[in-house]
């Protein structure tokens, strides 16, 4: 049995039984202010003692529950006070609002047991609606209209449903929903399928059968409000024996929805597909200022993961933030840091240091888990916050990029894995290249966008410009010279962070160390715990960038599972994206 769930119960003005009314009027109208309020107990105190015997209080409040939902009412209304009828009747006329059919006009009506302060309500199931009739239940036939055609950023058709003429009914089966673009817009504009579980209760709330072909993934799901249009069709009352329809208490007509208009870019798509190929992993391309989302391939909205030295990002502007440190602040040299005791060890045990821009470039782990235990838990959990860790990313279907409270981030070691995107920092493809996004935006975070005629939004400033231009120059030097060369284009100047974030430790307990870090291009997938040798298949490979990098259009962010160094596999593969993406958004 389904509960609503944020119906607002309108109290109206009841105007009181007369002076000397018989008891029954006041007891109506006492039954039915308690029912516009949702007080069912008190609904049920009121009712004949024969009647609570034979039904619980349990059951009385679900049949209740169970009819609003049927009648979609979102508000209820006392619209008068208690009117004797033949027959010793008394109604009370109310108000229904619903999503479905408007505002209905509806009254209860009452018959009694008892006399004087003994009067009760003789109660049936029928009574579980205004309008109904003895031996009546509340039912609804519910149909949706053609679903809207789905459009790319240019006007071209992702998705559509055939013609009413063309299909014989007001919304086809699972099968009729098209896509042009097929396996190279999957990831992006998803697919419709019969209402989720998850879903179900939230849905029917609105209006739609349990039947209902709806939007389960990517822009199918993200946008379904928009391209469902509007359901119509009957509530009835029907008999309670035998369900058969005995009269129509309202009516409502489907309407379809205009066609949506998302952001997607078909060149980009097709570009971030064919790029990913058979790789197990994600890409997202965004525009930076507006949040507006690009592309998607594979698992880039939902496909959590350590994401490595792409955290470093965050770390960076967290100590930038606190004024630690600032790029020529000078580093000692080390193959790794001690933290609790426990060896965090440099990509391929390489001696690395000196300022702070080299260290971010060749990505030095021996400085920046330090620097993230400098920082403090408090405020490296604080700074990943603010570039939208631990909160809904805000797009239906997308996975939420989280890290442990500060509470929960105990001791050196677990402060400092962190800071270098380990421990238990898990992100998605969407997370990161919002994290670039925002330092490409001058600080301040965009919110993730489908809908290209939606207002454009932004979140907190996480930093202010001038630390998000440190960022973005640190950024520059990455490609420029650093782990992410591999990226770099002729005649465009790329921001980009690489990371490289292993799935399992390599160390044994004699020789408790940890490590993670970035490969120069010396010896891409050679990083790893005491510098010793790591398998491609251990680490997780991942690179974010933007660019043009002083005035960005595009961002882009890829994540490959158990594809060796960020450096030498991801980062190739976002140039490829970049390289469309720059053709195609202007």
């Amino acid at each position: 049995m389904l509960a609503i769930a944020g119906i607002a119960f309108v109290l109206g003005v009841v105007v009181g039984a007369g002076h000397g009314a018989p008891p029954g009027y006041g007891l109506a109208e006492g039954f039915v202010s308690a029912w516009s309020r949702g007080d069912y107990l008190a609904m049920y105190s009121d009712i004949d003692a024969a009647d609570r015997r034979s039904t619980s209080a349990g059951e009385f409040a679900a049949a209740y529950r169970d009819e609003l939902t049927t009648a979609t009412a979102t508000a209820l209304e006392v619209a008068g006070s208690a009117r004797g009828g033949s027959g010793g009747v008394v109604s009370v006329p109310v108000h229904v609002q619903t999503r479905l059919f408007g505002r209905l006009s509806l009254s209860f009506a009452f018959r009694f047991t008892g006399s004087g302060e003994g009067t009760r309500i003789a109660w049936s199931r029928s009574l579980a609606f205004p309008g109904l009739r003895e031996g009546e239940r509340l039912s609804r036939n519910t149909a949706l209209p053609r679903r809207a055609t789905l459009l790319a950023r240019d006007g071209s058709v992702l998705a559509e449903s055939p013609s009413a003429a063309t299909s014989g009914e007001a919304q086809p089966p699972e099968g009729g929903r098209s896509y042009p673009l097929g396996s190279l817009g999957s990831a992006a504009v998803g697919s419709v399928g019969p209402v989720p579980a998850a879903r179900r209760a939230e849905l029917e709330a609105q209006g739609l059968e349990p039947t209902a072909i709806v939007g389960v993934s990517g822009l199918e799901q993200a946008l379904d409000g928009s391209l469902r249009g509007t359901p119509g069709g009957e509530l009835l009352a029907v008999d309670a024996a035998d369900g058969h329809p005995e009269r129509v208490l309202a009516y409502a007509t489907a309407r379809a929805a205009p066609a949506v208009r998302s952001t997607i870019s078909p060149p980009l798509q097709r570009a971030a597909v064919t790029a990913l190929g058979g790789q197990l992993g994600g890409i997202v391309a965004m525009e930076p200022a507006s949040g507006q989302i690009l592309a998607v391939a594979g698992l880039g909205l939902d496909g959590l993961q350590p994401p490595g030295s792409t955290f470093k990002m965050v770390t960076l502007t967290g100590v930038l933030n606190a004024k630690l440190a600032d790029p020529s602040t000078e580093f000692p040299y080390a193959t790794y840091a001690t933290l609790d005791g426990v060896k965090l060890n440099d990509a391929n045990g390489e001696d690395c240091g000196g300022t702070l821009e080299l260290a971010f470039a060749v990505s030095c782990n021996s400085v920046f888990a330090p620097l993230g235990v400098k920082l403090g838990a408090p405020r490296l959990v604080a700074t990943a916050e603010g570039f939208g860790f631990n909160h809904p990313p805000g797009v239906p279907g997308a996975s939420e990029s989280t890290l442990p409270p500060a509470a929960q981030i105990q001791g050196e070691l677990d402060v400092g894995s962190t800071a270098i995107g380990q421990g238990e920092v898990l992100a998605t493809p969407l997370a990161m290249a919002t994290v670039a996004a925002t330092i490409a935006d001058g600080g301040r975070r965009p919110r993730p966008t489908f809908v290209l005629d939606s207002p454009s939004g932004t979140g907190p400033r996480v930093a202010s410009p001038a630390v998000a231009r440190t960022v973005r120059r640190l950024m520059i030097d990455v490609v420029s010279s650093g782990t992410g060369t591999a990226a770099a284009i002729p005649g465009v100047t790329v921001a980009g962070k690489t990371g490289t974030a292993e799935l399992k430790t390599a160390c044994t307990a004699t020789a408790p160390e940890a490590g993670s870090g970035e490969s120069t291009g010396k010896e891409a997938g050679t990083e790893g715990c005491g510098g010793a040798s790591t398998e491609a298949s251990n680490t997780d490979a991942w690179f974010a960038a933007f660019a043009p990098a002083l005035k960005p259009r595009i961002v882009v962010c890829v994540m490959l599972v158990k594809d060796g160094a960020g450096g030498a596999t991801a980062a190739p593969v976002a140039r490829q994206v970049l390289e469309t993406g720059l053709q195609a958004v202007h």
